[in-house]
């Protein structure tokens, strides 16, 4: 069973005032498989965990370790993660001019595998994927990202995510800007994807509507840069009718 795992982690960044830390000890560790919502208001570090395991060189690990399969991440590039498995939804997805939907993700496939995917079944897959997030098939020739909505550019994080397969994703945010439908589409291309690959999620979100349709295993309560508190789906609805405010200790620290 793959398991990624996190340990004491303590993470910071450069400010004109010095360093700052933003993780202050951060202890997770997910199964392959499972879902994990990682809830908390503004300026609690959940973004900041979301690129540390991706390998954002902003962020500056002090102390802890993230291991994949007991493999240290922390050791590997970006793309080295990538091939190793990890996969980040970024929270506001960039435009790529130049580089069409199609071509960016027979690239990163192959980049993956080490070797190209039959064309066929590349073509038919993508298709396939396309059609169930319901995007229209032009967009695969149109330039990553550029001129689509918020709603497009979470659809196309769904389609990496499916084509792409890894074995565990990080998902920053995936609900914001989405309306009641593009929410459901998203969902259950998330869904589709663990039960057939059995992928481990980390769901990153300041609400409880996208865990309506992605039912969690575990919740965690993300305040001042660590896990305060964590327990069952039924903790989000606590989180939704009570708010952060008994956590919440100091100001925010990113």
């Amino acid at each position: 069973m793959a398991t990624l795992e996190i340990r004491d982690l303590h993470v910071s960044i450069d400010t004109d005032q010095g360093a700052k830390e933003i993780l202050r000890g951060v202890d997770l560790t997910i199964n392959e498989g499972e879902i994990h919502a990682i809830m908390g208001p503004n300026g609690s570090g959940k973004s900041t965990l979301a690129y540390t395991i991706a390998g954002h060189p902003r962020y500056t690990v002090d102390s802890g370790s993230i291991t994949l399969d007991g493999e240290d991440v922390l050791a590997m590039s970006v793309d080295e993660r990538a091939k190793a498995g990890l996969f980040l939804a970024m929270q506001y997805p960039v435009e790529i001019p130049g580089v069409t939907v199609s071509n960016f993700l027979r690239t990163a496939k192959t980049a993956l595998d080490g070797e190209a995917p039959p064309l066929r079944a590349w073509v038919k897959d993508l298709k396939s994927s396309m059609e169930a997030l319901r995007m229209d098939r032009g967009f695969a020739e149109r330039n990553v990202n550029e001129g689509f909505s918020g709603g497009e550019k979470k659809r196309h994080e769904i389609v990496q995510l499916e084509l792409l397969k890894p074995k565990f994703a990080v998902l920053d945010e995936t609900d914001s800007g989405l309306d009641v439908d593009a929410l459901k589409i998203v969902s259950e291309g998330v869904n589709r994807v663990k039960e057939s690959t059995g992928l481990g999620v980390l769901l990153i979100t300041h609400y409880t509507r996208i865990l309506r349709y992605i039912k969690p295993d575990f919740v965690h309560v993300f305040v001042e840069g660590r896990i305060a508190e964590q327990g069952g789906a039924e903790l989000a609805d606590r989180l939704e009718n009570e708010g952060y405010d008994r956590f919440v200790t100091s100001t925010p620290v990113a």
